[in-house]
């Protein structure tokens, strides 16, 4: 199913957050949203989930409009979310969070994970599945949180910034997993730094002060010298 976002305006009290941005997820493809700290990414995916109202703008899963759905529903239609900071549950075990993610998810007929497609993905969470999530690292953390949200039975899995705070092996695992899932399904990913998301990216789309100021296929980020536009 593709995902568009299409002219989205937002604004937090008199500030104009997100000016006239579109943004579309082919069926089975990753597409990158890039750009600096505080350029409007997050606001952009908590828009997407509900979370935050839109001024203006449409938002479609195939032929079914998303934009009056509470987040619940956001995510019933298809939509798995992983957000900054990964929001674990740190009292619950790993097996607990991942039931979570599970209600209703894994029980549906068209459900694409179940539990032993996630320990399979990620097995770190099978030999830990008895631990509170609050005691996992870092990255054990994230990968917790990318396997509940598989476990939602997403058509479109959104990740807000996953390398963020992990170490260099565990992003280099979680990059492996994101080019595994492309084709089972699709992909809207927000990071900032470049060279992994050049790595995944079937599209890309740069955010600069809340607008769209470049957008292209992901093979072309180094020709286009996206580099520079994301530059601190």
């Amino acid at each position: 199913m593709t995902l568009q976002m299409q002219g989205i305006n937002q604004y937090y009290g008199s500030s104009h957050t997100l000016r006239n941005v579109s943004v579309a997820v082919d069926e089975g493809a990753c597409t990158v949203v890039l750009g600096r700290n505080g350029v409007g990414k997050t606001t952009l995916l908590k828009c997407l989930m509900g979370l935050l109202p839109i001024e203006s703008g449409e938002i479609t899963l195939g032929s079914r409009s998303l934009s009056a759905l509470p987040t619940h529903k956001r995510v019933a239609a298809g939509l798995g979310y992983v957000p900054q900071g990964r929001d674990i549950f740190p009292e619950l075990t790993v097996e607990e969070n991942l039931k979570v993610g599970a209600y209703g998810g894994e029980k549906s007929v068209k459900a694409r994970f179940g539990f032993k497609d996630v320990f399979q993905i990620f097995p770190i969470l099978k030999q830990m599945r008895g631990r509170l999530a609050g005691n996992l690292s870092g990255g054990q953390q994230q990968q917790l949180a990318i396997g509940r949200a598989l476990l939602t039975n997403p058509s479109i899995l959104v990740l807000d910034e996953p390398t963020e705070g992990i170490q260099p092996s565990i992003v280099q695992e979680i990059e492996e997993v994101i080019k595994s899932l492309k084709g089972q399904l699709s992909i809207l990913l927000v990071e900032q730094y470049f060279d992994f998301a050049q790595s995944v990216a079937d599209d890309y789309v740069v955010l600069v002060r809340g607008q769209v100021v470049a957008a292209g296929k992901g093979g072309d980020m180094d020709r286009n010298d996206v580099r520079s536009l994301i530059a601190v």
